[in-house]
């Protein structure tokens, strides 16, 4: 089959590779028609190099049709239409009857010290093949999978595997009262579609902050009231403006959908490109010890937020030794909240959202459908935020 491998930095190419096939009794195995290209993708271009081996399948946002099953998988059948979460989960152990898929204690990647197996994510989450190919092998398919009716096209519900769940816990942990107030910072697929969120679940002021005027005039389009970075010249000047459209207290709830790659961090920028320079074995023995992030987006959340605020974490980060103002967050009484979204705890909020009346615009909300060959040129383009790049899709 074809799919999308990683080769280096910055290198991914589309590959002939082995076909999938069953392993375990739990396994499925997926045609796919459509795989999203994900913000987290990106860390793995270039940051996260470290955890990556040459010849690794990427990808973990899929809608596709089963193929075949392995004997206890009971609840599907070839022929049906399903998107795969991206995590890989039992259903049955206390994490996952807990509301925690992220964290089950039957995928859960020990010898890493980290939580569920993730499709297409490093050794970390336990190297698992990807989704940017033609044919996926999917372990616990008796609780992964979500059956979607034939009939719309991908865009309708190709975002439960992902972009919908996160965006969704970002605002639930926000806790943001119904009139409250929320500022988004990052305005990605997660940070866009957590601000069409907050909308419908009743928040009073939405407002978005990034860069790229593309992703700001998207945001605009929503009612999402919108702070482009360049008008400003640090970051003490965005966060004067935004406290006074909040009577200078600052917004109840913050989301920070940007994570380790944030603008602005010039001394985290060239900690992280210092790293992908050194030998693999080094790079992540580094990592895993004193890795560092790119923080401009965080501090830039703890002084935005307004006392006794909460902000969500769902972008992603990964230094170890990353250095946190915890006299300010402690005097301010911040409530944090953060992890990896917990994919099908929030299925049966969202299933109703992606229906004829699409009050989330996920029919539109794709901005590049490509073939999967197109998958080196889709990377380059997504981290450069070229061509208006905000969601790209791709189908084998």
């Amino acid at each position: 089959m074809r799919a999308v491998t990683w080769q280096g930095k910055r290198d991914v190419r589309v590959e002939n590779v082995p076909d999938p096939h069953i392993k375990d009794p739990t396994d499925a195995i997926v045609r796919i028609t459509s795989s999203g290209l994900c913000g987290s993708d990106l860390h793995l271009y270039e940051v996260l190099t470290p955890f990556m081996t040459p010849g690794d399948i990427l990808g973990h946002e899929p809608i596709g049709v089963v193929e075949e099953v392995g004997p206890e998988v009971t609840n599907l059948q070839p022929g049906d239409r399903v998107v795969v979460p991206f995590q890989i989960a039992c259903g049955h152990c206390w994490m996952c009857r807990t509301g925690l898929p992220t964290q089950c204690e039957t995928t859960q990647v020990a010898d890493e010290g980290m939580g569920a197996a993730l499709f297409g994510y490093t050794r970390l989450y336990g190297a698992v093949p990807g989704a940017q190919a033609e044919y996926l092998r999917v372990p616990q398919a008796q609780f992964g999978p979500i059956k979607v009716p034939e009939g719309p096209p991908d865009d309708r519900y190709v975002y439960l595997s992902d972009v919908l769940p996160t965006a969704w816990q970002a605002v639930e942990y926000a806790g943001l009262p119904r009139g409250g107030t929320l500022v988004v910072l990052g305005l990605g697929p997660i940070g866009d579609m957590a601000c069409r969120i907050a909308r419908l679940r009743g928040a009073e002021v939405v407002m978005g902050v990034d860069l790229v005027p593309g992703r700001l005039q998207r945001a605009r389009e929503q009612g999402v009231e919108t702070y482009d970075l360049g008008d400003f010249d640090d970051r003490a000047a965005l966060v004067a403006a935004i406290r006074d459209r909040t009577d200078g207290r600052g917004p109840d709830a913050v989301i920070d959908a940007v994570g380790t790659e944030a603008h602005g961090s010039v001394a985290g920028r060239l900690a992280q490109q210092a790293a992908t320079m050194l030998p693999s074995s080094w790079a992540a023995r580094l990592a895993e010890k004193a890795g560092t992030d790119r923080l401009a987006a965080l501090y830039t959340a703890i002084d935005l937020v307004r006392r006794g605020g909460t902000i969500s974490l769902s972008g992603v980060y990964g230094g170890m030794l990353s250095p946190l103002p915890l006299l300010t967050m402690f005097d301010k009484q911040i409530q944090l909240r953060m992890g990896q979204a917990n994919v099908r705890r929030w299925v049966d909020d969202l299933l109703p959202l992606v229906t004829d009346e699409d009050p989330l615009g996920v029919d539109d909300f794709a901005s590049h459908h490509l073939p999967l060959d197109d998958a080196p040129h889709a990377y380059k383009i997504f981290q450069r935020k070229e061509e208006d790049a905000v969601k790209i899709l791709l189908r084998p």
